[in-house]
């Protein structure tokens, strides 16, 4: 019998704090990725902004170009893909994360992992939500 995944979408901001630090509840969410507790939902959009935040703060996190390269690929291997259809924006308050309630539409996923949840208001509406890594993490335990 398999048990059903909780599909999630990252923010990138959520990506960034789990590999700066392993002590908060962003590390312990892509913990549970690893261990297989939850599935990334991820588009191509996205996969290039974590690329892109990776390599602009390559020195403040410690990684290598080729460790970035491992993270994204072993990101890309644990994810379910999405193509995007259509476009919803502008919708958000902050246009550069629109792209993320369009993934979350495309794909039917019900939730958005972000530290700003404040800039998700408003996507309730399509029957998604957003929460914060230490909410998620109290969710799923």
């Amino acid at each position: 019998m398999s048990v059903k995944k909780t599909r999630i979408i990252l923010d990138t901001n959520v990506l960034y704090a789990g590999l700066y630090s392993s002590k908060g509840a962003s590390f312990r969410v892509l913990q549970a990725i690893e261990k297989d507790r939850l599935k990334l939902v991820m588009s191509t959009t996205l996969l290039f902004e974590y690329e892109d935040i990776l390599k602009r703060n390559q020195i403040v996190l410690g990684l290598s170009d080729e460790e970035i390269e491992k993270i994204l690929d072993y990101l890309c291997l644990q994810s379910e893909h999405q193509k995007i259809y259509f476009l919803w924006r502008p919708h958000l308050p902050d246009p550069k994360d629109d792209h993320l309630l369009e993934l979350a539409v495309a794909s039917g996923t019900k939730l958005i992992v972000t530290h700003n949840t404040k800039d998700f208001k408003g996507i309730e509406k399509f029957g998604i939500i957003s929460l914060t890594p230490k909410e998620l993490m109290e969710e799923i335990i």
